[in-house]
């Protein structure tokens, strides 16, 4: 009976010395195992055994963290305090380091954060600070990366949740604003009347030019008329004149004929009240028929005679 309560007692000491070796560590975790208060080695996710009694596990959990960084008021460079409030997300890298190396990292990274906000927003103005979200979220995020770097974390990402300056600033920023769009629609409307009157002189402009030169078109087709006009009846008296000249020539005609011919004009030419008569310079072949025919007609009386 001694002996089986015995084994009773052995097999349940066994049972419970297997159930305390055994440790299971998730997929998001490592297990720092320490042995007599002293860190031993690092175990991975799974069933893990350990000494029981001798043997503690530090589970440190690896995924990605959240810092919430408090509000603060901060002076900017031109004197204006204006209430910053941050984010800061982190992941370990290192569990030793991040259970060894800090007793409280969400503390320490939250006061870091918050004196290095304070010394980036302080070197810029107001309107530099309220445009520059994304270059004080740079800044912030490589000073605390490397400020954190021996506590075995990596800092993934900073973002600035709130940027706020203080009511009056707020009330002169929006009358300011205001203002300035007022500005720009003057601006606007002015360069509209202006494009406008550009535009209608333009088009005036145009018109007269589009105008002046039909006019010259018109007076170039006019004059081309008048020209082919004159030209036609030119070329046509110059075709008659060739046409008597070549029925005078081939009708061989006497100097008796041309004097004739010459009286006639010369009828023509007198038929008017001009005083003054011109004649052609080379006329004494004409007189000198016109005297032989003079001649011819005083003989012909004197033989009726």
């Amino acid at each position: 009976m001694a002996g089986q309560i015995l084994l009773v007692v052995i097999a349940l000491f066994v049972l419970i010395y297997a159930a305390s070796a055994l440790r299971i560590i998730r997929q998001y975790e490592k297990g720092l195992v320490e042995r007599f208060g002293r860190y031993a080695k690092t175990i991975e996710p799974g069933l893990n055994f350990i000494i029981p009694f001798i043997d503690r596990i530090v589970k440190v959990d690896m995924r990605e963290q959240v810092v919430d960084v408090p509000p603060q008021d901060v002076i900017t460079r031109d004197n204006v305090v204006v209430t910053v409030d941050a984010v800061v997300y982190y992941q370990p890298t290192d569990p030793v380091k991040l259970q060894y190396n800090v007793a409280n990292f969400i503390a320490a990274a939250t006061k870091l954060a918050q004196t290095n906000l304070r010394n980036i927003v302080g070197d810029l103005d107001l309107d530099g600070a309220l445009t520059s979200r994304e270059l004080i979220n740079t800044q912030l995020r490589e000073v605390l990366d490397d400020a954190t770097d021996p506590w075995g974390t990596r800092i993934v990402r900073v973002e600035i949740q709130r940027i706020e300056p203080p009511p009056d600033v707020t009330s002169a920023m929006h009358r300011q604003m205001k203002a300035e769009r007022d500005r720009r629609a003057s601006i606007l409307e002015a360069e509209g009347d202006k494009q406008s009157e550009i535009l209608k002189a333009e088009g005036v402009k145009t018109a007269a030019i589009l105008r002046a030169e039909g006019e010259a078109a018109a007076i170039r087709e006019v004059a081309d008329a008048q020209r082919f006009e004159k030209l036609t009846v030119a070329s046509g008296e110059a075709d008659a004149i060739r046409s008597v000249f070549q029925a005078i020539h081939d009708g061989d005609a006497s100097d008796d004929v041309i004097a004739i011919r010459y009286l006639e004009a010369l009828q023509g030419i007198a038929d008017g009240n001009a005083t003054k008569i011109f004649l052609p310079l080379d006329t004494s072949g004409v007189l000198g028929a016109v005297a032989a025919m003079g001649e011819m007609f005083n003989k012909g009386a004197d033989q009726d005679a």
